[in-house]
């Protein structure tokens, strides 16, 4: 009888199309594996009309992941995959999301418009269709004219109003549009001078109950050491600084072939008008304490008034 693996995943396209990948890389590592996929509406998918900023308290920390988690916590799968820049630095007791990461695809961000144009290409005034503080926050920072919409609901949604004239871009994790084929003419890719990515953001999280050590052996042939070292540095940068969804904050860790990690982080007040912006680096197998370092060093610099804005304004 065949060894059986139960995944959990997001019901949405993009959720089950990252899931896919994932069961491809553990049949090609274990080819007598069996993989059930079981699909799983989340809370975050049930409130697309509401953007997060002015959702309920509480309703956007961890609103993609929680009923995959709890579905693990309950023993009805084996395996949560997700979005890792939806995982919340603080998960449940008993769960790990760390261990093991498979190859990151590109953490930038993209502008969509219908003419592909780049953000200097935008005329004054122009209309951003996003929800993200952090990417309000860092494109205001660049062009300080630009005005912004909340545009929420799925990949394919976002650009279906785009192109129904609702705004003159949006912005969309560029590792999205490549797992959906979507890259194409309208996508202009943000550099990471203008716009550091969410922590974790193009990285998959594969999320088991930590004392299971069967699951633990099967997802270990997919982890992509340099991969994991990166979001592991950018979250216990989150995690230290005790930042939230609302806080504009970018991140990003790199992993060069020395084995030596260099960690960036960027965060920019509300407006865009103030920044701090500082780097770190060391031996990528000091990941956690690089990530903690450079938290110090933004805390040093006065990073905690904007930490503070950001987690009142989830509160409230």
């Amino acid at each position: 009888m065949a060894e059986v693996l139960r995944v959990g995943s997001r019901a949405s396209r993009l959720a089950l199309v990252q899931t896919g990948w994932v069961v491809a890389r553990l049949r090609e590592a274990w080819p007598d594996l069996e993989v059930r996929v079981e699909p799983i509406r989340t809370a975050g998918d049930a409130s697309r009309a509401t953007p997060l900023a002015v959702a309920p308290a509480g309703l956007g920390v961890g609103v993609f992941v929680k009923e995959l988690e709890a579905a693990l916590v309950e023993g009805r799968i084996d395996l949560a995959v997700h979005s890792m820049k939806d995982v919340p630095t603080r998960g449940p007791e008993g769960l790990e999301v760390e261990a093991a990461v498979p190859r990151r695809a590109d953490p930038r961000d993209c502008l969509l418009t219908s003419a592909g144009q780049s953000l200097e290409d935008l005329p004054r005034g122009a209309m951003v269709g996003t929800s993200s503080p952090r990417r309000r926050a860092m494109l205001l920072a660049a062009r300080a004219d630009l005005r912004f919409t909340d545009l929420r609901g799925n990949v394919e949604t976002r650009l279906a109003k785009l192109e129904a004239g609702r705004c003159d871009a949006t912005v969309l994790a560029r590792a999205g549009l490549e797992r959906l084929g979507l890259v194409d003419a309208r996508a202009w890719t943000v550099p990471v001078s203008v716009a550091l990515p969410a922590a974790g953001q193009g990285a998959l999280a594969l999320e088991f109950r930590a004392g299971d050590e069967r699951v633990r052996g099967l997802v270990g042939a997919v982890d992509d050491a340099a991969s994991r070292e990166a979001v592991v540095a950018e979250r216990a940068l989150v995690r230290r600084l005790g930042a939230g969804c609302r806080t504009p904050l970018g991140v990003l860790g790199t992993v060069d072939g020395a084995g030596r990690l260099a960690l960036e982080a960027y965060l920019v007040s509300a407006g865009g008008r103030e920044g701090l912006r500082e780097r770190a680096e060391g031996p990528a197998g000091e990941a956690g304490a690089i990530g903690v370092r450079l938290a110090e060093t933004l805390l040093g610099a006065g990073a905690a008034r904007w930490i503070e804005r950001g987690n009142a304004a989830a509160d409230a």
